[in-house]
């Protein structure tokens, strides 16, 4: 039977995690995931990908969203009260215009004297409406692209054992900045094939895989690159033919509710059986079964 065994919500986009024992399920992911997100004075959204140090800021808010105080190593931290309505600033995220709600001049210089270049800080507006792609679709606030990310902890160890193999360390599951960790499938890569399930009183729908990038290889704590892995393992053993490494699921959420630590993952769909594939090296895929477990 397998299991939840974390729950992670990202309050601000590319910052850290908070770990829940429960959370509110919202149509847009677990209750404020990526509802904020820091900006340049052009409105174009930070990452990891260009400011690993946003990996240092520890964010903390309330249950009703009301107050969010940040932390980071060598800084003050701050308090704000969240300013949930008032003018529209336009924002870009992956070159897509949105808009958020600025969340004033005394975040914005802590962000920056953190970041070392001009930053903002800037909340989804209740208007937002933003549908993601996927076999499924979904809405979410500034995540990259679907609301939840699912990923297993024995994908990671077998991950992290080819990493070895190849003359690296084990990497932490934070790399990967999952959602909802899961455990007790037996066998890896198993969330690959899911395409409906449930958890408490809430359901999910298959989106895609999740492809990963440059953020994967930031140590989240510390802040600085650390790479090449696992990028360099995952190109040989996790290539999708549509371009890039995956890693992990992503998901829509079809119904809203509550999810606790420990709830069984129900299966109600899974995706069809694919094809048998011919013997393979077990440390490389071979194209068109990239997603596939190497055991």
């Amino acid at each position: 039977m397998a299991t939840v065994t974390a729950l992670i919500t990202y309050p601000i986009k590319g910052c850290g995690g908070i770990e829940l024992p429960a959370a509110e399920l919202t149509p847009a992911g677990l209750a404020h995931d990526r509802s904020f997100m820091v900006i340049g004075e052009d409105g174009v959204f930070r990452s990891q990908r260009r400011d690993p140090r946003l990996a240092l800021i520890a964010p903390a808010i309330d249950a009703a969203g009301r107050v969010l105080a940040l932390r980071a190593p060598g800084t003050e931290p701050i308090e704000i009260v969240v300013a949930a309505d008032g003018p529209r600033r336009p924002v870009t995220l992956f070159n897509v215009p949105y808009f958020g709600i600025d969340q004033g001049d005394a975040v914005a210089g802590w962000l920056t004297e953190l970041l070392g270049v001009a930053s903002r800080l800037v909340r989804v507006p209740p208007e937002h409406r933003r549908v993601t792609d996927g076999l499924i679709p979904g809405t979410s606030g500034y995540a990259d692209s679907s609301p939840m990310h699912i990923l297993s902890t024995e994908s990671l160890v077998d991950l992290n054992d080819l990493i070895v193999e190849r003359g690296g360390a084990p990497l932490p599951m934070n790399r990967f900045r999952p959602n909802i960790v899961v455990t007790g499938w037996g066998e890896p890569y198993r969330e690959d094939n899911l395409r409906r399930i449930t958890l408490g009183d809430t359901e999910f729908g298959y989106a895609k895989p999740a492809i990963r990038c440059a953020v994967t290889l930031v140590d989240q704590y510390t802040g600085a690159r650390s790479g090449p892995e696992p990028l360099r393992t995952l190109a040989v053993t996790r290539r999708v033919p549509q371009g890039g490494v995956a890693f992990g699921s992503k998901f829509a959420v079809l119904r809203t509710g509550r999810i606790t630590v420990g709830d069984e993952v129900v299966v109600t769909e899974w995706a069809p059986p694919r094809p048998p594939v011919p013997p393979r090296d077990a440390h490389r895929s071979e194209p068109g079964d990239a997603l596939s477990p190497r055991r």
